[in-house]
Order: structure tokens, then sequence, then C-alpha cells
């Protein structure tokens, strides 16, 4: 009787407070699933400290001990990083954070001689201080990430001068496109209609696209420096692939990862007729800056004979040697433009278009709802912006939670058929040996909970990759 009587008493409560603390729990409670898994992986990383059977003959006693301590650590500080974001998130609810960094928002605009009926100039003063906030609270997370986790293995090539300027340039670009695309959106919603939701979702698509198109060209080298790939037989290599599938391609860069980190990275971009590949500097072999001086650095002391140098020098360093070879960066190419010639680009874009729609969609019938707006502290407005974030960020949680889910075994699928297609272009052997170096660069550790696993990983773990692959590799 006393649970039911709990039960009753919650139902009889105003709605505000039903939904408020349906959020907290919901909250909390995705925090500690997700606890519960990174605890079963973080189990497997303390436990298993030995080279497996079956992971024999792709991986080294040192290579692996090495990503059990990098994976380690990162677990530990996934764990750290989680909850305070999650205690933060609470406190800003439970204190009234939100309708107070909205009324700090109307007195600067009341400063600057706007009043209340400019909602949407308040609108981006409040996404303004929202996202210095975030910034300044995530600082001392990225900075320890950088600087002790990475540094500690290797991966770190920033300079902490370097790093603030990279943070300050990246607050103020994304400022420069979230300001205006917010003032757009709000100003189309205030005057669509009934049928606002449908021009909200057209011009966020059109945004979208836009960004996809210009990120490369105009974003992008604002951060990074990028380079046509020189003239050689990788171009040429590559450009023979392109054509015998019909990709259009137009040109191909090398982006100078490697002055931010060692991890390495390849992708394309561009509509119709104007697709491009842009390869990391750190995946290729032959132009990583991170190779070189390997063989100063190698620590084998020439012989005063000089018999057996060149060999005893050049097996060390090409034990060092990061990236891959000509070979298997076109198998790792093959791979991504297999997911353009099966329509996986396409069909993740129609998925989160349809995603977008149905959101506003329902946006647009809950928008109304005053007890929405109650729940947060806004009880004698009803601001669109605020309308979107609780709508869109709080109630929507469990509805995004499933189809995170959903597109993590769509992507997980979308890896094995671009695979298999890598395959039919005769690039299984390459693909094989590429996947182990990638993941001896990267660090990634080959054993998994499958329960992490299935949650998690929008790719493949290695074995079933390599197996699938096995199969049929070529001799």
């Amino acid at each position: 009787m006393g649970m039911w009587a709990s039960l009753d008493a919650m139902w009889e409560m105003p709605a505000e407070k039903r939904i408020f603390g349906a959020v907290l729990v919901f909250s909390w409670t995705v925090y500690l699933w997700e606890t519960f898994l990174a605890q079963r992986q973080r189990r497997i990383y303390k436990t298993t400290t030995h080279v497996p059977p079956e992971l024999g003959q792709i991986m080294d006693s040192e290579t692996f001990e090495k990503s059990r301590l990098y994976q380690l650590d990162k677990s530990t500080f996934s764990f750290w990083s989680g909850l305070y974001s999650e205690i933060e998130g609470t406190l800003i609810l439970l204190f009234g954070g939100i309708p107070y960094l909205w009324r700090l928002s109307g007195r600067f605009c009341g400063y600057a001689g706007f009043g209340p009926e400019h909602e949407i100039t308040q609108s981006l003063v409040f996404l303004l201080l929202a996202t210095l906030f975030s910034a300044s609270t995530g600082l001392p997370w990225s900075l320890y990430n950088t600087f002790v986790i990475e540094e500690k293995h290797g991966f770190n090539q920033q300079t902490l001068g370097f790093f603030m300027k990279d943070a300050i340039k990246k607050f103020v670009v994304t400022q420069c496109i979230l300001l205006p695309v917010s003032s757009l959106l709000l100003y189309i919603i205030k005057i669509g209609g009934d049928y606002f939701f449908i021009y909200a979702w057209l011009f966020t698509l059109v945004v979208s696209l836009v960004l996809v198109t210009i990120y490369a060209d105009y974003i992008a080298p604002l951060f990074d420096k990028f380079t046509p790939l020189p003239e050689g037989k990788l171009k040429q290599e590559i450009e023979v692939m392109a054509k015998s599938i019909d990709f259009p391609l137009t040109k191909v860069y090398v982006v100078e990862g490697s002055k931010r980190s060692s991890h390495s990275n390849a992708y394309f971009y561009g509509f119709f007729k104007n697709k491009r590949i842009v390869l990391f500097d750190t995946l290729l072999e032959e132009y990583s800056v991170l190779n070189k001086g390997l063989q100063e650095e190698s620590g084998v002391e020439p012989r005063k004979d000089g018999e057996g140098d060149g060999e005893e020098i050049k097996a060390k360093v090409k034990n060092k040697k990061q990236g891959c070879k000509n070979e298997e960066v076109l198998a790792v190419l093959g791979h991504e433009l297999g997911h353009w010639k099966l329509g996986h680009t396409v069909k993740n874009i129609v998925i989160s278009q349809m995603n977008s729609f149905l959101c506003f969609f329902l946006f647009a019938v809950l928008i109304g709802q005053k007890e929405l707006f109650a729940a947060f502290g806004f009880y004698n407005s009803q601001p669109t912006l605020i309308g979107l974030l609780i709508i869109f960020q709080f109630i929507f949680s469990p509805y995004n939670e499933v189809l995170s889910f959903c597109l993590t075994v769509l992507s997980r699928r979308f890896e094995f058929q671009a695979d298999a297609f890598a395959k039919k272009l005769g690039k299984a052997k390459d693909l094989y040996s590429a996947l182990i170096k990638l993941n001896k660069d990267n660090l990634g550790f080959p054993v998994s909970d499958w329960l992490f696993s299935m949650w998690h990983y929008s790719h493949p773990p290695l074995l079933e990759r390599l197996q699938a692959l096995k199969n049929t590799k070529q001799d």
C-alpha cells in the first residue's frame, strides 16, 4: 500500500514538478547505465593483462600493454569528467541556472537599450553566455586530457600556447556561425505561422548542407594546413581507383594533423561532381613528420667495421614508423569510398533529416504547453529559444537515447559493408594490415566487453573486422 500511495502522491503533484522530476530521474538513470557499462569495460582493461591467443599473430605484448594502460587512463578520466558533468547539470537545474542566465541576458540587453520585446537579441546574448560558461568549465578537463593523458601516451603534439590560441579561435568561429544561424531560425519560427516547423526544418537542412560544403574549404583551413597531395604514384593510384568506381574526384589534400596529435584519419567531402579526399599526414608513412629523424633517434650505434649497420638501423626504424604504406592507404580509401558507392552517406543524411523534421513537428505540438516552461522556472514567459532547449535537450532525451543506439547498430553494419566493398576492389590483404597498423598507432585496445561494445561502438571490434576480411584475404 505504501508504494501505491507514493505513486498516487507523485501523480497528484503539479504537472511542472512531475516533468522536472522525470527529467532528473532519466538523466541520472542514463548516467548510471553508462557508468555500469564503462565499469564492465574497465574490468576488461584491468584483468586482460596478456595478449589473448587469438591476437598473438596481430599484436605484440608491448603494444598490447601500452594500449591497455592508455585505455585505462582514458576510462578513469571519462568517469570523473562524466560525474562532474552530471553533477553540474543537476545543480544548474535545481538552482535555476537557466532562468537566471535568461534574466542576466535581459539585463545586459537592457543596458544596451533593448527591452523585453527584443527576444531574439536576448536569446543571442543567452547563447553567448551559455557557450562561454560551457567553454570555461570544460577547459580544465580539456587541458588535462591533452597535456596529461595524451601527452603521457605520446599523442599530444601541441604546446600550451598553440592549444589556447586554438581554443579561442574555435570559440570565435563557433559564435560567428551559431549566432547568425540561431537568430534566423528564431525569426522563422516567430513568423512561420502554423506551419513554421516545415520552414524551420527546411532552413536547418539548407544550413547543414552549406556547412558540409564549405567546411573543408573555408572553415577547417582556419585551424589546419591543407596542401595538395604531391604528384606521384600514390596520387595516381588514388585517381585510378576513384575512376574505376565513378567517384568524381577533383582534389586530394594532405592535412597537417601531426601538429595537434599523432592520431590518424581520412575522409572525403563535397556534393555532386566535386568530391575531395583528405588524408591526415599521420596516416601516410611517407609524409608523416613524426617519422622524420627516427633513424637518428633509433639508438643504434654504428659498428666500427660498418657491417650490418644498414639492416640493423633499418629494422629498428621500421618498427617505430607510424602510418601506412601506399597500398594500405589505398585500402583504407577503398573502404571510405565504399561508404559513398553503397549510399551510406546519403542514407545517413536522409535519416538525419527525417529525424530533424520529426523533432521540429513535435516541437510545434509541445511549444504551447506552459507546464514545460514552468518546470524549468519560466512561469511568466515562454521564450522560443528556451522552448527549443527544453524540448530538444530534455524532453526528447529518451527518444534520443534510443535513436543513438539504433544509429550505432546501423553504423556497424555500414562498416562491414564498406570493408566488403574494399575486398571486392582487391584490397582485403592491405586493409587487413592497415587496420592492424591503425589500431597500433592509435593504441586501440582489441578486447571489449560485449555489452559495452554493443552500446557504444560505431565501428565493429577489430577482431570481427579482421575475421570478415580473413575469409577471402588475398595471399
